[in-house]
């Protein structure tokens, strides 16, 4: 299958992970231009606490207000891979999954979570990044990781960055102006209203505001989410 190339490839561990950690940036992408396509690599279905929904139907919530996010937000693809929510592992078969996606689009630079944050972080999280990060390189990269892809006309691509949402303080290098588009990263938010519920819902807005703010902290612009940016060069 050929596919039309993106500039930026997500790679999300469930639907609404990417709004919080990179959409006010994703939004300005997209502004500008860019292609922009998601992954959605679990598919959220232990993401309620009410045990009158039925995981069948939680998914299918989900995947509508992730692509209702997607649409506020520009994106123009978004591609669920479905694994179980809570249940992804750092296995070949799925590295060799995020692999070929990452063939297929050709990205130049590929955002996710960052795997390295300590103690307490979603299990979920820490396997997409790392799993993301040993898809870029070398496997992506090598002609012969994957014979029957070079078979399938499926060639090697070399990323030139990654993005990685929500690092530890001291880990952020790197700063995207989201002043401009604050409000549309909590629109889209808002579209995840399986999730976003009271008391938090009412507070939201303040907290993700505060956060951007903090971010900003001695730079030229207001509002900011952060990133550990890592330069591929070989």
């Amino acid at each position: 299958m050929t596919r039309k190339k993106a500039d930026f490839l997500v790679f999300t561990p469930h639907p609404d992970d990417a709004e919080f950690g990179t959409s006010g940036t994703v939004a300005k992408l997209t502004r500008e231009g860019k292609k922009v396509v998601y992954v959605v690599c679990s598919n959220g279905d232990k993401g309620t606490d009410d045990i009158n929904v039925r995981q069948e139907d939680l998914v299918k919530i989900r995947e509508k207000e992730q692509i209702e996010a997607a649409k506020i937000l520009g994106v123009e693809e978004v591609i669920f891979l479905r694994h179980p929510d809570q249940a992804l592992e750092d296995t070949p078969e799925f590295r060799k999954e995020i692999v070929k996606y990452i063939r297929e689009y050709k990205p130049e630079i590929v955002i996710t979570a960052d795997p390295y944050r300590r103690y307490v972080w979603h299990r979920d999280h820490r396997i997409v990044g790392r799993v993301v990060l040993d898809a870029i390189f070398p496997y992506a990269r090598d002609v012969w990781s994957y014979p029957d892809f070079m078979e399938m006309g499926i060639l090697p691509h070399k990323v030139k960055e990654v993005w990685l949402w929500a690092p530890e303080d001291p880990d952020i290098n790197f700063r995207s102006d989201i002043t401009d588009t604050f409000e549309i990263k909590v629109q889209a938010l808002s579209c995840h209203k399986s999730q976003i519920k009271e008391p938090f819902k009412s507070e939201m807005e303040k907290w993700l505001c505060k956060r951007a703010k903090d971010m900003a902290e001695g730079e030229a612009f207001k509002l900011a989410e952060g990133f550990h940016r890592i330069e591929i060069w070989f």
